[in-house]
């Protein structure tokens, strides 16, 4: 079964409106042409509405990095999926590493979440990934297996191919250090027949990314795994001409 590629950049928390501004300016003439990927910025809160606009009509789709699972209440400093839909935001990135380790997200957090993301017709950019001490301990299928069956508990089987679900080894994550192709590929794959547990069919339609160091040197080679179904890209999407370089490896 064909899924289309999709190639999203996490900006983290990097770039004002206006710097937003200038990046988005010099990304779409460099992307507008490529056919065969989806393309998506995830950029901070401040920003959602400027990309918003300045990216209607085009390739490009703009996702959040974080929402809060209730639609309203008195959690402050939060945001709703709701408030996120009525901006004409299309997904967002749930269960970063960062939000895990620094922030304290737990899969318990995450399996309302995803289910709240996908109500409010967004679509969900689930992250799970082992630590270096977990990876190097064999205990990576543990941590996989965990993340998948919790974080997705509240999805019934018929949504859950619209998630799309990143892999990310921590370990590889602003390191320099990159997960070698048969690394990748085992970790997805097995991600995928977890899925397959659930739903055989969901299994062979749900996106599977790769995350960590992904940059223009590397992509190719990652997304052209059989079970890669394309890269959440850290670093390399602040500049837009390396962003462009690994849309384009994408599409090739």
């Amino acid at each position: 079964m064909s899924r289309i590629p999709l190639i999203a950049g996490n900006w983290k928390m990097y770039k004002t409106e206006e710097q937003s501004e200038e990046y988005i300016q010099a990304l779409l003439p460099r992307v507008s042409a490529i056919d065969g990927v989806e393309v998506a910025i995830c950029v901070p809160f401040t920003d959602l509405r400027a990309m918003v606009d300045s990216a209607r009509g085009s390739r490009v789709e703009v996702y959040a990095q974080n929402m809060h699972q209730e639609p309203e209440g008195a959690f402050t400093g939060e945001i709703s999926a709701p408030m996120l839909s009525e901006l004409d935001v299309r997904g967002v990135v749930l269960g970063h590493s960062e939000r895990r380790a620094l922030f304290g997200e737990s899969d318990r957090a995450l399996a309302a979440k995803v289910p709240s993301a996908l109500a409010a017709g967004l679509v969900p950019i689930l992250c799970v990934g082992e630590t270096e001490q977990e990876r190097d301990s064999d205990e990576t299928d543990r941590k996989l297996r965990q993340q998948i069956r919790e974080d997705l508990a509240g999805v019934p089987a018929e949504r859950l191919a619209d998630v799309v679900i990143a892999y990310e080894p921590i370990w590889a994550i602003g390191t320099g250090r990159v997960a070698s192709a048969e690394q990748a590929q085992e970790a997805i794959a097995f991600i995928r027949a977890l899925v397959g547990d659930r739903d055989r069919d969901a299994a062979e339609r749900v996106r599977i990314l790769y995350g960590g160091s992904v940059k223009p040197e590397n992509a190719a080679e990652l997304i052209a795994l059989p079970d890669v179904d394309g890269a959440l890209v850290g670093g390399a999407s602040l500049e837009a001409e390396s962003f462009a370089q690994i849309v384009a490896a994408a599409a090739a």
